[in-house]
């Protein structure tokens, strides 16, 4: 049997990193590991093909000659995946989609022929019968959350590793909290689950033999929360993978996602870094502690986030925040605060959105029994719209909003941010890694383009003089986070030069088509 498995386009956003991929000669930021690890359920006897968009073109010649294509993605490709299915459709070719976007909205993909909603694991060997049957349903799903620790080693013979700037691997998945608008509950519960620590080391030990320990590569750990089940992660994860990481002469760095109460944790701080983890995400949100209520993000409340930002800074995390403006609570003024607390922490990657209400949220369910939902989410973090009426004057809103970003990420603010967090920065107490011929390349590409042509070529010229006079060890790292600051200077400009009248419009006819219809308008 031949299977075409696509992963779909995904526009230009704040984290897919186009305009810095090209200083390294990438084409797409991260792989589709849903594929992939759902590639490995598949009999070897099939013929397995897969196409990510984001890498090559989808060809007419692929999907003909296929007995099913497998779609899999998340809701900012909700466009893409609607032309693919529609060119399957047009090539009597059946598509069986699954992954977070038609878990979560399958009523919005009636073209496609099978769906398989929620976690696909334990499902896999049902759907494969029915496939060699010729007698696959329209719907597969499972009640419950499978068991994580049977899920087989992704498949990665089925990519050009070289085309990508970080593989993914995924721990566990679920997350404790309970913030109102997140929908991870629903996708994959508020219990966390997780592998063994075998299967990681069996899983990083896959890559290495693919050959992604040349030239010491990142790994983006995926899940919900990292550190959802600390003990486990102290006593038995940990432990292997830095035994792992020493026995293979530390081939990999790793990052992830992490709720502040990872400071309260020295000991796991510094098993994390000495494992190899150099980035965590944090989802801050705001400084506001009205909003932080409204949102149930209790885990916020109990810290002093400055303190905790920076005493991970201090352990070897460069922490990237998520932010968002636009919460009922919000006035005015959190535009200034936020640009401010996002300064005074040294928060370089900071990635500011409007509240949006993705479905299964809690929030989603609110706006819906207050009559404000105009339609869905479109996945994009600094989108300028939300799907929902804000307490907020609109216009208040998006002209905050907008004006926030490009004050954040001007060059005067971005560097000047960027000094303050190689202040409280600590060097990770691993190897460091080696300079690459990509590196020289990089670094060179940077010193043309935003050094000669780049509106920040003063800012980037004075960063570089004082990284070698008082920070020469940070040296590659400054160079990194100039490339970085150049692709989001880039969708700050995007985002600033969006003309607001449309929204205003928008925003308008959807408000009256809900006090006249009292339902959703999509956006």
């Amino acid at each position: 049997m031949k299977i075409l498995m696509v992963y779909p386009r995904y526009p230009e956003t704040f984290w897919s990193f186009k305009h810095a991929l090209k200083f390294v000669s990438k084409k797409s930021a991260l792989p589709p590991l849903g594929l992939v690890t759902i590639a490995s359920y598949l009999p070897d006897s099939w013929d397995v093909k897969l196409v990510d968009m984001n890498c090559e073109k989808l060809k007419d010649e692929d999907i003909k000659g296929s007995d099913y294509v497998f779609v899999s993605a998340m809701t900012i490709q909700r466009d893409s995946s609607k032309d693919v299915i529609k060119r399957c459709n047009e090539l009597n070719v059946p598509v069986i989609v699954g992954g977070p976007l038609f878990t979560m909205e399958p009523d919005n993909f009636q073209d496609a022929d099978h769906f398989v909603l929620g976690e696909a694991e334990e499902i896999m060997p049902k759907l494969v019968e029915d496939m060699e049957n010729n007698s696959v349903k329209r719907y597969y799903a499972n009640p419950n959350f499978p068991d994580i620790t049977k899920a087989l080693v992704p498949k990665w013979k089925l990519l050009n590793l070289k085309n990508y700037a970080s593989m993914s691997i995924q721990y566990s998945r679920g997350c404790p909290y309970d913030c109102e608008f997140c929908d991870i509950g629903a996708l994959n519960g508020r219990i966390p689950r997780v592998k063994t620590p075998e299967q990681v080391v069996q899983e990083l030990q896959a890559l290495y033999n693919a050959g992604w320990w040349k030239s010491r590569r990142s790994i983006f750990f995926v899940d919900d929360n990292f550190i959802g089940k600390k003990v486990a992660l102290k006593r038995e994860l940990l432990p292997l993978i830095i035994d792992w990481q020493k026995s293979h002469n530390y081939p990999f760095t790793f990052y992830t996602e992490v709720s502040i109460d990872l400071s309260d944790d020295d000991e796991l701080m510094k098993l994390m870094s000495e494992a190899g983890f150099n980035r965590v995400f944090v989802g801050i949100e705001t400084p506001d502690p009205n909003s932080l209520q409204e949102s149930n993000k209790l885990q916020n409340i109990r810290h002093d986030l400055k303190k905790s930002i920076e005493k991970l800074q201090s352990f070897g995390f460069d922490v990237q925040g998520g932010f968002i403006v636009g919460f009922d609570s919000d006035r005015p003024t959190i535009f200034r605060r936020q640009f401010d607390f996002i300064q005074e922490t040294g928060i370089v990657t900071a990635m500011v959105g409007i509240l949006n209400a993705p479905r299964g949220s809690r929030l989603y369910g609110r706006m819906k029994k207050e009559n404000r939902l105009i339609g869905e989410i479109t996945g994009d973090n600094v989108d300028v719209f939300t799907n929902f009426i804000p307490k907020m004057s609109v216009k208040t809103l998006v002209f905050g909003y907008k004006e926030l970003v490009a004050r954040l990420y001007s060059p005067k603010n971005y560097y000047k941010r960027l000094k303050k967090f190689l202040s409280t920065y600590e060097f990770p107490k691993i190897p460091k890694p080696r300079i690459t011929f990509t590196d020289i390349r990089a670094f060179l590409r940077s010193t043309v383009v935003i050094g000669i042509f780049g509106k920040e070529r003063k800012e980037y010229w004075k960063l570089l003089g004082w990284s070698l006079l008082k920070r020469k060890n940070y040296f590659p790292i400054v160079v990194t986070f100039a490339i970085y600051g150049y692709h989001f200077r880039k969708i700050a400009e995007k985002i600033f030069k969006e003309p607001i009248d449309p929204i205003l419009k928008k925003f308008s006819l959807a408000e009256q088509r809900l006090k006249k219809f009292h339902r959703p308008i999509a956006l």
